[in-house]
């Protein structure tokens, strides 16, 4: 099923992100890309990102622009207490108005630093300033206060730039204005995670879906060996996008098959863990090149003490040997790396933990300590139970770095149990 969808005078907005820290590259944007999902689902289309530096002029002329061509700007950052915050200078500039103390914003700046039992720096009474025209935004998570006004034809939002403040304050009084904006789409947003096959691979199966102009738009993106297919489908109502999106990711997952482990936050590890807890099943780990990776992603989990029970991180030899206790001459006569110690590890490991599954990961993670026969990115994984144990052998390709080798590993790891116990 797919239909075409055409909408005038749509809501768009743009995103303004402020600080010489993102520019430079000290910091990382993440939070244009969680605001332009959270816009997406609110039935708005973001019209352009804008990474600012420090530059009142700079900011001034984006903000302007911004509210000449957009209906809504939210920007991040540039409220704090030092001279080089000048998000609400900009944003009285933009407008020819003055800045002006706020006693309200001011009390509850000076309650945050009495709720710690401190008396708050007299350089954060700029923290209480704002535009003439602006109304202040209380900031119940932190002690920048937000602020909104009307510049152009746009509704503005400045938020602080700490993603945890920044979410909680959209979700507060950004979304709430949105949602009652004419012009929004009605939009269904789905997106499946898979694992186990290349993007070009997987897109192979879908192209079809992916034509371009079709409503729902599919479309795909990797990282860390996660292929995610997004499903963005239009209708006149929410009813007709939430059947349109569902009538695909149907056909996603009839044509994909195993290599769907979940959809929207889902992880591989968050699945593995709630389909052990549904059995009463426990697993442990036995990690070598990964070094106790794989334990990590699995207690990454809230919850997991009830199905992880522990791991060990038998590095050397003689660890393997002695926390294990596998055999030093099968050791000496196959390698570390080498399926009889991955399968001896994943069999000693379940042994020792008292575990109905073992995990088990031993190989060359690189830069050095490969070899014409045993080169770096070579791995084996090992999966035990009751009926025994399944190895797999996995040549990462050498080009990937040491990081990207292990977690690979843990990932694929955590799919060979997912895929054992969805068959339970």
């Amino acid at each position: 099923m797919a239909k075409n969808v055409t909408h005038t005078n749509r809501v768009r907005a743009d995103i303004i992100a402020m600080g010489t820290e993102l520019t430079t590259g000290a910091s990382v944007d993440t939070n244009s890309a969680w605001l332009s999902a959270r816009l997406a689902e609110l039935g708005v289309t973001t019209r352009r990102h804008a990474t600012i530096a420090d530059d009142l002029p700079a900011i001034v002329h984006e903000v302007s622009e911004s509210g000449r061509l957009a209906q809504v700007v939210v920007m991040t950052g540039g409220l704090g207490p030092t001279a080089d915050d000048m998000t609400r200078e900009a944003l009285a500039a933009a407008v020819g108005e003055s800045v002006v103390l706020d006693e309200v914003a001011l009390n509850q700046v000076e309650a945050f630093y009495a709720s710690l039992g401190r008396e708050m720096p007299e350089t954060n009474r700029r923290q209480a300033m704002r535009p003439a025209s602006a109304a202040v935004l209380e900031n119940k998570w932190g002690t920048a206060p937000g602020l909104r006004m009307r510049i152009g034809g746009a509704e503005v939002f400045s938020l602080p730039g700490v993603p945890r403040e920044m979410k909680a304050m959209f979700a507060a009084y950004v979304t709430p204005v949105v949602e009652a904006m004419e012009g929004r789409e009605h939009v269904s947003i789905r997106v499946l995670r898979t694992f186990g096959a290349g993007e070009s691979n997987l897109a192979e199966q879908i192209s079809d879906l992916m034509a371009v102009g079709r409503n729902p738009s599919v479309g795909t993106t990797a990282s860390e060996g996660v292929i995610s297919v997004r499903v963005v489908a239009r209708g006149d109502s929410d009813a007709e996008a939430k059947l349109l999106a569902q009538t695909d990711i149907d056909e996603l997952r009839k044509r994909l098959g195993v290599l769907v482990y979940g959809e929207d936050d889902d992880t591989l590890a968050s699945v593995v863990g709630k389909r052990l807890a549904e059995l009463g099943k426990t697993v442990s780990t036995a990690e070598s090149c990964s070094g106790g990776l794989l334990g990590a992603m699995l207690t990454d989990v809230p919850g997991s003490s009830a199905c992880y029970l522990g791991g060990f991180v038998p590095y050397s030899y003689e660890q393997k040997s002695e926390s294990l206790g596998i055999p030093m001459e099968l050791i000496q006569t196959h390698g570390a790396v080498s399926e009889p110690c991955a399968k001896a590890m994943a069999e000693r490991c379940r042994a020792l933990a008292k575990t109905d599954y073992a995990l088990a990961i031993t190989g060359i993670a690189g830069p050095g300590g490969g070899t014409e026969d045993k080169p770096v990115g070579l791995v084996y994984i090992a999966l035990a139970d009751s009926a025994g144990v399944k190895v797999k052998e996995c040549r990462f390709s050498e080009r990937l770095n040491r990081e990207v080798i292990r977690d690979r590993s843990a990932r694929t790891a955590l799919n060979m149990l997912r895929r054992k116990i969805a068959e339970s």
